[in-house]
């Protein structure tokens, strides 16, 4: 009880300070606005939407769709700010200072039962694009999530999807919550270093960050959950992650800007269901590939297999993160969630005619 009980004054304290990071951060973050989307010139609805990791794969989508012209198309002049985790676009979100959040569908229900109303309004993935990588150090010893008991494992930030899905899986494999320490370190470079240094004996993390770590030879795959299959396998079903989510009485009361929105979001989907990963990588912000292109463009085909064509909602996809959630969140487990106000197909099928 002792150790439960610290966990969650660390966690409370760990989300306390992200929401001071994110107001801290908020202005700077606006300097990764780049694209045709983002004039600044005061032409067309202004929306600001935060995503948890521009550069991420898992949300190649949002800086796709302004970098493709389609938010110019639908006469919206949209201002993409990044935070390095989903928690902190939600805080970002919830708070007021943006419109829109790209992150993973599950927060919306994590929301709900904490009394706020948000909803996704387009779904980009029916996968988590998540992949566990064990240090190359400690791959010995840690071969299945049934090892995770007295490992530290890396998160993007406590209270993050990565935190959620680490969870469950050490919950599903026999391992409980308070078995393991779970240490936030981001994405990208300091993921790979906490990895390299032993910081950390495994971590979840998405692509481009998987396939540098497997380029520098700094760890091995664990679990893959970038495809339906691997999603089918780890977790029992599909499970929406990435997408644009808001609050819901914005949505209702901007259903013409929310419709624009997500007609330009499924372009872009229908566009890259039709389009190579080097050509996805082409259009892409030339740092994105940080001087290997090549890399960058495996790591997109690697992840390409989550997103949906469409935008919708998968079947049964609300049902299998509610299910993962109810495992090691008592906030959930102990709650009536209402699946029906966590998502919407409304505009997502007027966008596909």
């Amino acid at each position: 009880m002792r150790k439960n009980a610290r966990y969650a004054a660390l966690a409370a304290a760990g989300l306390l300070a992200l929401s001071s990071l994110t107001a801290c951060a908020n202005d700077a973050a606006s300097t990764a606005s780049t694209g045709s989307g983002s004039t600044g010139d005061g032409k067309g609805e202004k929306v600001k939407i935060m995503v948890g990791g521009l550069d991420k794969v898992i949300y190649l989508p949002a800086m796709l769709t302004q970098r493709l012209g389609y938010f110019d198309a639908e006469g919206l002049d949209v201002q993409l700010l990044t935070e390095p985790a989903g928690v902190q676009a939600e805080t970002a979100l919830v708070s007021g200072q943006v419109q829109g959040a790209v992150g993973f569908y599950d927060h919306t229900l994590d929301l709900q039962t904490k009394g706020k109303h948000v909803e996704s309004v387009v779904q980009f993935s029916r996968a988590p694009g998540e992949v566990e990588v064990v240090a190359e150090k400690a791959a010995g010893d840690v071969t299945s999530p049934k090892d995770f008991k007295g490992k530290k494992l890396g998160i993007t930030g406590l209270g993050s999807s990565t935190d959620f899905l680490t969870k469950y899986l050490a919950v599903k494999n026999g391992v409980s919550v308070s078995d393991f320490t779970p240490v936030a370190v981001g994405a990208g470079p300091t993921f790979i270093s906490a990895l390299q240094k032993g910081s950390i004996d495994a971590g979840m993390t998405t692509d481009p960050t998987v396939a540098q770590v497997l380029d520098k030879k700094a760890g091995k795959i664990l679990l893959d959950m970038r495809t339906p299959q691997g999603s089918q396998e780890a977790l029992g079903g599909p499970y929406p992650s990435s997408s644009l989510y808001m609050q819901t009485d914005w949505v209702n009361s901007h259903k013409s800007t929310v419709q624009k929105l997500v007609n330009a979001f499924v372009k872009t989907l229908t566009w890259m269901s039709t389009h190579s990963a080097s050509q996805i990588a082409d259009k892409m912000p030339a740092d994105y590939s940080q001087g290997d292109k090549a890399l960058y463009a495996q790591a997109i085909k690697s992840t390409l297999p989550m997103f949906t064509k469409d935008g919708v909602m998968p079947a049964d996809g609300p049902e299998t993160v509610e299910k993962v959630l109810k495992a090691f969140n008592p906030n959930i487990k102990n709650a009536k969630v209402d699946l029906a106000q966590t998502y919407t197909t409304e505009f997502a099928k007027k966008a596909t005619g």
